[in-house]
């Protein structure tokens, strides 16, 4: 499938919008992350759940998860977070040229906002980007579950309708499976677009087709205006 011309862009945050000046603390938070995952959906298998099974885009009975595991991470963390990330080389040229061409965009993380999140969006000036941002303490069910991809959506003034084309950037193969979950529920297209290797073999491993893989945001910059240009 190649990848279309977009009409809403949703961005992941570590790993693709901004980088880590460590590289093995981000590991280390994708290993956490994914390891709590396999944990609910092990809870999930016993309850009879799949991943497609309906979303949970509010809290049950009000109530946020304490997320304790997020917040001891961020509360051991002594440094400023222009010590730990940066924006991603090239990212603020897409995301200049979507806003220029008036496209919506959204940030969806599996990390704690309070703390961290909000804080990276402030300190690097990418809070004006985006028209909503989800964090982990905003949602029931992190991703791969599609739950932060509807809340999102579901959140922008302008709801998608059928002829809305949705881009999810993402860098872990957890971001390529909650866009196709997602699908599931929307009344449009939404494609997921690889940044970086472990996404990419994601996929790859779900037939996405190789259009849709980014190694380089100045890559992307050229995809956008050769797409931007054909359908003007």
């Amino acid at each position: 499938m190649a990848l279309q011309k977009p009409t809403i862009v949703l961005f992941d945050m570590d790993g693709t919008t901004v980088r880590h000046i460590n590289p093995w603390l981000l590991h280390i938070l994708e290993r956490l992350d994914d390891a709590a995952h396999k944990i609910a959906a092990l809870v999930s298998k016993l309850f009879h759940r799949k991943i497609e099974s309906p979303p949970l885009v509010e809290f049950r009975d009000g109530k946020r998860k304490k997320l304790l595991v997020h917040r001891a991470m961020h509360r051991l963390r002594r440094k400023d977070v222009e010590q730990i990330v940066e924006p991603c080389p090239g990212i603020y040229d897409v995301l200049d040229f979507l806003q220029d061409n008036k496209i919506p965009m959204a940030i969806i993380s599996n990390g704690l906002g309070k703390g961290y999140g909000h804080d990276v969006l402030r300190k690097f000036d990418l809070e004006r980007f985006f028209d909503i941002t989800i964090f982990r303490e905003d949602i029931t069910r992190a991703k791969p579950w599609p739950d932060p991809i509807l809340q999102a959506l579901d959140g922008m003034k302008r709801k998608p309708n059928k002829d809305d084309i949705i881009w999810y950037i993402g860098d872990r193969g957890k971001d390529v499976k909650a866009a196709l979950a997602a699908e599931l529920y929307l009344p449009c297209d939404i494609q997921p677009v690889a940044y970086n290797l472990n996404a990419a073999i994601a996929v790859l491993e779900h037939n996405v087709g190789p259009d849709h893989i980014i190694m380089a945001w100045p890559d992307l910059l050229t995809k956008l205006q050769q797409l931007f240009t054909k359908a003007a």
